[in-house]
């Protein structure tokens, strides 16, 4: 589609101009190469390893500086994030890696009992460790894995579910959990059971110095691994956009209501008083309401459905994303302030909405055959 095509190579050349620069912040900054080097010191010394994974992207969010260090044995591919990945697809994933020799394990890291599963998943291989090792120090595992994969997230959940299944009582630790790639500065330690004492070391996030491949520098983008600043929103709003118009999951959104005016929203609470009003109350600005989400996906298939050009002419598909863009500033309400941006609103809300799973499940790295 060279549409898409144009958009991933506009992206790849932003992403690969930063970190070419040498002069990023925080792409590879002495920070990171520090990181990258405390994490190399200490694998050696640790009994497992969970590389983390996004599992919309198994491939292209591959911890690379991995590979010079741990065997495939003493690995853990964890996908995490797959409440926010195609379930099949995922599943077809933890397959191929299996059949490359490695262990791997779909997780959501706010769904307890998915995280219950992967802890027996855990102690089950640190049994399989003391088998040969008859000695009784503490297990301890380490969390490595590129920016925004959910590393802290897993970290907390495990140290949260595994103190209550060991009935353990005191205050809880926690690493710092952001939206933002880059957030976690140091190394900490996390108890995450007992008989035997295992500990998980939550690590930096750190990417490869260089990334040549303008369709990995693009899903990273899109997925949050990289700062929005480096591309733009709006050129990553363009990215996702492509992405969906091409997909089945804004097929069933036909079936949808549709919100025409903040009138009609208001009409809607008219029956209610008292504290339900309250509760009830809906707010258009709000882009994260159920309403808005729903009439935000409604828009998107009429957009689509209603298209008179050619999905297969570069052209014609780069003017579908415009009209899109500009239809969804009445969906979700956006009254332009002077001088604003045109679609600077509309794109940080719309990625908002596909990075929280609101517009469907997207597995944008395809299994290899």
């Amino acid at each position: 589609m060279a549409a898409t095509n144009s958009l991933i190579q506009k992206i790849g050349k932003a992403v690969k101009a930063v970190a070419e620069s040498k002069s990023s912040e925080w792409w590879y900054s002495p920070h990171m190469a520090a990181a990258s080097r405390a994490v190399a010191e200490r694998i050696p010394l640790v009994d497992l390893v969970l590389e983390v994974r996004d599992a919309r992207i198994p491939l292209s969010s591959e911890y690379l500086q991995l590979r010079k260090h741990s065997s495939s044995s003493r690995r853990i591919i964890v996908l995490n994030k797959m409440d926010l990945a195609n379930r099949t697809q995922t599943k077809e994933w933890v397959r191929f890696f299996e059949g490359q020799k490695c262990m791997a394990f779909g997780v959501n890291s706010h769904n307890r009992e998915n995280i219950k599963e992967f802890l027996n998943f855990i102690q089950a291989r640190v049994r399989e460790l003391k088998k040969n090792d008859d000695s009784a120090h503490a297990i301890s595992l380490m969390l490595v894995g590129i920016p925004n994969v959910g590393k802290s997230a897993l970290a907390n959940s495990l140290h949260q579910i595994g103190r209550i299944a060991a009935a353990e009582k005191g205050k809880l630790k926690h690493s710092v959990v952001s939206a933002q790639p880059g957030d976690t500065k140091s190394i900490s330690s996390l108890k995450i059971a007992s008989h035997p004492n295992i500990y998980v070391l939550d690590t930096p996030g750190v990417l490869p110095p260089d990334v040549s491949d303008d369709h990995v520098c693009s899903k990273l983008a899109l997925t949050g691994a990289i700062k929005d600043t480096v591309v733009g929103e709006i050129e990553l709003a363009r990215y996702f956009l492509s992405i969906l118009n091409l997909s089945d999951e804004y097929k069933p959104w036909g079936k949808l209501p549709r919100v025409e005016t903040v009138g009609e929203v208001l009409t809607n609470n008219e029956g209610t008083s008292g504290p339900n009003k309250r509760r009830n109350k809906q707010y258009p600005s709000d882009h994260t309401q159920d309403f808005v989400v729903n009439n935000v996906r409604r828009t998107l298939f009429d957009a689509v459905s209603s298209f008179a050009g050619c999905l297969e002419n570069g052209e014609d598909f780069a003017r579908l994303i415009e009209e899109e863009l500009e239809v969804l500033l009445k969906a979700f309400h956006i009254r332009l302030e002077s001088e604003e941006c045109k679609y600077c609103r509309v794109s940080r809300k719309l990625l908002n909405l596909y990075r929280t799973g609101r517009l469907g499940h997207y597995t944008l790295d395809p299994v290899p055959q």
